[in-house]
């Protein structure tokens, strides 16, 4: 006889938590003047800046086209190299690719699943115009070494913080640290505007670059014209683009800025309850933690011990799906995919992180979740392990 599954619904592994508080923030905006571009942005860009230590912040979109905006910012152009994580959602190379540059993929370390300062160096060419770590899962890649490497070749760091806001490196919160970061918006965030994306920078040049790329490459401040018809005079300098977040995401995104704090306490409380959960359980291994870095849990990953186990990672995953746990994959590593593999990357390029891809599982972690949510994600990790876990 069949046995019923853990849960009688399906629990996303990533999912938003909106409230009558945020309903109203936007119900504000659109009864008032502005829907687009309006007081509410700069309110926004100015409160996230505050909240991670950084002078400036410029909003987006999305995430991608922040990222675009940093690359552009930070005068990635065709020729160019920028080395960045495989383990991450192709945006972070694909931000290269609209500059013009080639994306240098390094390989990861196997403890942290960041990127590896040892395999950066490696990587680096007189081609090498940046690096681009990305802060897996809301774990803070090791920026004293990656800045150290960038000081000494005069490269430029641009953080995907995707997963990390709110997390802190050595004391100082993500965002505040290197050249540019990104954070993102995504329903499946930390906060969400809907979608939208900001960088943070304590550069004032970068800062007034992001501000014309996002609007066209257009700028009316006179100091800058290089002719002056007027008032109504304003000039398109570079190619820009239409990247402008609106009046109603950055009221969404303010409303949920104030509950970040609240946001990551239940995520770094839900990490506790899987943490001691499957502390004694065989066959898997726990996400990397260092009191120096902080991570803001945008994601909990487990690392099948395959060799302990007489299933697949395919096998196991499914067999979680029919106990309605949402489980998912991050990542495929980016040059495995399609178009990537028409560029001419070849497999193989970084094996840690190729042998990483084959063996994990993101179970869900988020906010909206209950006590008893976990504990169905709890009894359902244990019995397929215990399913599949050989004698």
């Amino acid at each position: 006889m069949e046995q019923k599954p853990t849960r009688d619904s399906f629990l996303p592994y990533g999912r938003q938590w909106i409230d009558e508080e945020d309903i109203q923030a936007v119900v504000e905006v659109l009864k008032g003047e502005y829907l687009t571009t309006g007081p509410y942005i700069t309110r926004f860009e100015k409160a996230v800046a505050s909240y991670v230590g950084a002078t400036y912040a410029v909003s987006f979109a999305n995430g991608t086209a922040a990222l675009h905006g940093a690359c552009f910012a930070a005068g990635i152009s065709d020729g160019d190299e920028v080395i960045t994580s495989p383990m991450t959602f192709a945006a972070s190379a694909n931000c290269i690719l609209y500059q013009g540059g080639t994306p240098v993929f390094a390989d990861i370390d196997e403890e942290t699943y960041n990127l590896d300062p040892a395999e950066i160096e490696k990587k680096l060419t007189s081609k090498t115009k940046a690096i681009i770590p990305v802060h897996f899962t809301g774990q803070p890649a090791p920026l004293d070494e990656i800045a150290a490497i960038a000081k000494k070749h005069q490269l430029v760091v641009i953080e995907d913080a995707a997963h990390a806001l709110g997390a802190t490196y050595k004391g100082n919160k993500i965002g505040s640290i290197s050249d540019m970061t990104m954070f993102s918006f995504h329903p499946v965030k930390h906060i969400t505007s809907g979608e939208g994306g900001i960088i943070t920078t304590n550069d004032k040049d970068y800062y007034e670059k992001l501000l014309q790329f996002r609007s066209h490459g257009i700028t009316r401040d006179v100091n800058k014209l290089t002719e002056n018809h007027g008032p109504w005079y304003y000039e398109m300098q570079f190619l820009g683009y239409n990247y402008r977040l609106t009046d109603i995401q950055a009221a969404l995104g303010l409303s949920q800025l104030k509950k970040l704090d609240a946001f990551i306490e239940r995520r770094k409380k839900y990490r506790t309850m899987y943490d001691e959960a499957f502390q004694g359980l065989q066959a898997i291994t726990l996400p990397f933690q260092d009191s120096n870095r902080c991570s803001s849990w945008h994601l909990y990953v487990i690392r099948l011990q395959l060799d302990q186990l007489s299933g697949t990672r395919e096998d196991i995953f499914n067999r979680l799906r029919q106990e309605n746990i949402g489980v998912n994959v991050h990542y495929i590593p980016v040059y495995y995919l399609p178009y990537y593999q028409s560029l001419g990357y070849p497999k193989g390029l970084c094996p840690k992180a190729e042998k990483l891809y084959e063996e994990i599982i993101t179970l869900p972690l988020f906010p909206a979740m209950t006590e008893k949510d976990v504990h169905d994600v709890i009894q359902a990790v244990k019995k397929v392990i215990c399913h599949y876990r050989k004698a």
